[in-house]
């Protein structure tokens, strides 16, 4: 199994890198500004498909806890790949019980102007709506970036039964080696959130991850 199976997991629970290191600072140079969303808050959930992606399915994750702004989100998912259970048993916060893995204190912080990650090296803002194509967010202290590559204003992307608008920001990989894997792509709209993320893998393959959400802004 590659190494990107490993990533697939962390980029379908919304979180690209589990580890030990400390949570941003909040007077960063990369903050996140306006009004509490309702997607943050405590019990909103979010999903994704509840098909076999990568060998990782039924995907879920709950609000446990909000504290000055920053929301605590349990997460679980059936992983049916043996190597992959293997490969992640040892991640803080992880816990395996046969093929269901759950997953717990993923800090995220989701405002009406967009949506940030508060923990590991891939800490910073994932997306914020009103941002122009070329707009960059910085990676927390790792010198990479996020940019905007994507902003059409029209309902273009299919999203349930209807099409919607989106913004979508790329990042490479923050393992030099990249696992297989190109580059990551969230999909993010202004009402909806997150609504998917696509992994690019250096075979020229793609997969896309949808998101959806119990509330909007």
């Amino acid at each position: 199994m590659k190494k990107f199976s490993i990533l697939i997991l962390s980029v379908t629970i919304g979180f690209l890198c589990l580890s030990c290191e400390k949570i941003l600072d909040k007077e960063d140079d990369n903050e996140l500004k306006g009004d509490q969303s309702p997607m943050g808050e405590i019990g909103a959930t979010v999903s994704s498909s509840s098909a076999e992606i990568a060998g990782v399915s039924d995907f879920s994750a709950v609000v446990s806890k909000l504290e000055g702004g920053v929301s605590s989100y349990t997460a679980s998912a059936k992983v049916t790949n043996t190597l992959l259970k293997n490969m992640v048993a040892n991640f803080p916060g992880v816990t395996i019980n046969g093929d269901n893995v759950t997953i717990t204190d993923m800090k995220i912080q989701q405002t009406k102007e967009g949506i940030k990650s508060h923990t590991g090296p891939g800490a910073g803002v994932l997306v914020k709506y009103d941002s122009k194509v070329g707009d960059t967010y910085p990676i927390g202290k790792t010198g990479k970036e996020r940019k905007v590559v994507s902003k059409t204003g029209v309902d273009d992307y299919p999203y349930g039964f209807f099409l919607i608008k989106t913004i979508q920001v790329e990042m490479e990989p923050l393992d030099m080696k990249g696992g297989g894997v190109e580059k990551f792509t969230y999909i993010a709209n202004h009402r909806f959130g997150l609504v998917g993320v696509k992994v690019d893998f250096d075979d020229a393959t793609s997969v896309t991850f949808p998101v959806y959400s119990s509330t909007e802004n």
